[in-house]
């Protein structure tokens, strides 16, 4: 029963705010002086425009998408990337032509559409914003042996 208790109270000193910071003190925010019923009203990133191919940082990475996908629906019956991106339209629209990697199932049998495991672009897939870096990036990628 005490052990109840004093998870109760501990709940209600964190709820409260209280230990969080001392009276007086004001908590600040990724997002500012806006309220988080408001945070969606915010314009926060802008997509990048459109632009030509972005280099890869490292190997295997997947590549980042250089266009807006606003509005792109991608559902279980329909994936609007596919589009343009599909081995049948790659060469029409001049997009970039899905691996043939992603036309494999986990035995790496060969599939006459998309992988499921594949088909949710996004997962993997990123859009480019106007985000400014919450942390400086201090990454550098391997160099070749002898370089």
């Amino acid at each position: 029963m005490r052990l109840i208790h004093a998870l109760a109270l501990s709940a209600i000193v964190l709820l409260s705010g209280a230990g969080a910071a001392g009276a007086g003190e004001k908590l600040l925010s990724e997002r500012g002086d806006v309220a988080i019923d408001q945070q969606s009203k915010v314009d926060m990133f802008r997509p990048e425009k459109d632009k030509d191919t972005i280099p890869r940082n490292y190997q295997k990475q997947p590549p980042l998408i250089p266009h807006s996908v606003k509005g792109y629906n991608i559902t279980q019956n329909f994936n609007k990337c596919m589009d343009c991106h599909s081995k049948e339209r790659a060469e029409e629209t001049g997009a970039t032509k899905v691996a043939k990697s992603h036309y494999l199932d986990r035995e790496d049998k060969k599939l006459g559409n998309i992988s499921p495991r594949r088909y949710f672009c996004m997962q993997c897939h990123v859009p480019q914003f106007d985000a400014k870096p919450l942390v400086d990036n201090i990454y550098k990628p391997a160099t070749k042996r002898g370089e």
